[in-house]
């Protein structure tokens, strides 16, 4: 598969960590699919990935697992 940004041979899918939203309505979505090329250093998501995340984010909390998480502060 070709880099979008680079036009290389060589991209590959990774999964990510992402979140969405901020403060008391933030959630963490993990194994999201990224696409990243090991020439240019970019990283992508593809409109499948991207239509993923919004419907993750209308369903919101209804869907998601509590778990306790440490938070901290880049100082």
């Amino acid at each position: 598969m070709l880099c979008d940004n680079c036009g290389k041979e060589g991209v590959r899918e990774r999964s990510v960590t992402r979140t969405l939203g901020k403060g008391k309505d933030m959630i963490i979505v993990e194994g999201v699919p990224v696409i990243s090329c090991p020439h240019c250093g970019e990283s992508y998501l593809t409109l499948e990935t991207i239509r993923g995340l919004e419907r993750v984010k209308r369903a919101g909390r209804k869907k998601a697992i509590k778990r306790e998480v440490g938070v901290v502060t880049f100082a």
